[in-house]
Parts: structure tokens; C-alpha cells; sequence
């Protein structure tokens, strides 16, 4: 089962013509077909479900991390290393964005019985102006530019760590670029669990994805 995730998930890594993330913000209302290269994703028609607010289409985004689309990630971004965050870059952001998010999620490793997967890092209110993050993003909850961050183990990067006595995981990084900030906190005083804080990031981006990309890694033990 964990081989067949890895499979599907790296198909949809290199199915370049659409760059569409594996974890769409939920509700999913609507079938987006999927353009030629460079071509936006429409979105519906106000009053035909979809959540997009008539403002248009989602574009198309590139991201890229040290590694090949697809290829091992180096020991020095893992638990194995020196579990230090990767520098992302990305361009052709829409002119509508106010800001960006970035999910990245183990889906080799299910959790809640299999309805969920491990959280390795959720990044919001990232500034607009941005266009990455770099290597080594510091460990707090919010930082001096408003950008939040959570993963399964703190306000923090938590590196992949798949066991050598298994496969290989699949760790896909997603971004999206919102016509809005997340009004959601970070580890705080709310008493928020991490999937809670989670599945609300991810509803408060439901109707605000102006812009998308995704690539990912693989990675296990030695």
C-alpha cells in the first residue's frame, strides 16, 4: 500500500502540465480540467459551486527545492542530518495575492485511520512580496515578518525520517498563493491541537487559492 501512495504521488510530481497539489483546500465542489502547459485552471462561474468567488482563474506556479523534482532529499534537510529547512524559491505568482501558504506532508505515513498524514510543515501569511524561504527558517510559532508555522512536533521544520526497515516516503511541498491573510494562530494560548490548527488553515484557504504549485522528495534511512 505504501508503494502504491509513493507511485501515485510521484505521478502527480511529474505531471507538469497541471502542477496542481495533491491536498486542495477543501470544499472541492467542481472538476478542474486539467490545460496544456501554461494554461490557468478556470475557475467556475459564480453560483456554480467551486467556492472561487468569480475572481478568476488559479495560476499555474513553479517551485523548486535543492533537489530534483521527485529525487532524494539531502541528508542535511532530515532527521538523519542536520534537520535544517530547505530553501524554496518560486515565481509567476498571480497579481492577486496577498499571501502564500506552504503544506508539506509525508503521504507514505497515514495517520487517524488513514484519513490524515503527517504534517512536516505548515507555513501561512507568508508576505507577498516574498518569492521563497530560506535555508534554516528559525523554530517560533510567528515570526518578524507575520509568517506562521506549525508541523506534527512544534512551531517548527520537522525534516523527513522514514525508517531504512521500510520504503522509501513521499514528502510533497505544496504552495499556494491566497488573495488573503489566514486568520488562524499558531501553537498558542488557544489550546489548539496541530490537526485542528491544520484542518483550519486549510478551510480558511478554501475560497482564497489564486495560485498553486507542488513538488516533493523521497527519502528513507540509511
Amino acid at each position: 500500500m505504501r508503494t502504491l501512495r509513493m507511485t501515485l504521488a510521484l505521478i502527480l510530481v511529474f505531471a507538469a502540465a497541471a502542477l496542481l497539489p495533491a491536498q486542495t483546500p477543501p470544499p472541492a465542489t467542481t472538476t478542474v480540467q486539467t490545460p496544456p502547459p501554461g494554461a490557468p485552471v478556470q475557475t467556475p462561474a459564480p453560483g456554480r459551486g467551486g467556492g472561487g468567488r468569480g475572481r478568476g482563474a488559479a495560476q499555474i506556479m513553479t517551485l523548486t527545492a535543492p533537489w530534483a523534482p521527485g529525487a532524494e532529499i539531502p541528508l542535511k534537510y532530515t532527521q538523519a542530518g542536520g534537520e535544517v529547512s530547505p530553501a524554496l524559491s518560486w515565481d509567476n505568482p498571480p497579481e492577486t495575492v496577498v499571501s502564500f501558504a506552504l503544506i508539506v506532508h509525508d503521504v507514505s505515513a497515514p495517520v487517524n485511520p488513514g484519513t490524515d498524514d503527517v504534517l512536516h510543515w505548515m507555513v501561512w501569511n507568508i508576505p507577498a512580496a516574498s518569492r521563497g524561504l530560506p535555508e534554516g527558517v528559525p523554530r517560533g510559532s510567528q515570526l518578524p515578518d507575520g509568517t506562521r508555522q506549525i508541523s506534527a512536533t512544534g512551531p517548527s521544520y520537522r525534516g523527513p525520517g522514514a525508517l531504512a526497515s521500510g520504503p522509501p516516503h513521499v514528502y510533497i511541498f505544496e504552495l499556494f498563493a491566497l488573495d488573503s491573510m489566514i486568520d488562524v494562530p499558531a501553537l498558542g494560548p488557544t489550546g489548539a491541537s496541530v490537526p485542528q490548527i491544520r484542518a483550519a488553515v486549510m478551510a480558511a484557504m478554501a475560497t482564497h487559492v489564486r495560485g498553486k504549485a507542488v513538488t516533493a522528495g523521497v527519502f528513507k534511512r540509511k
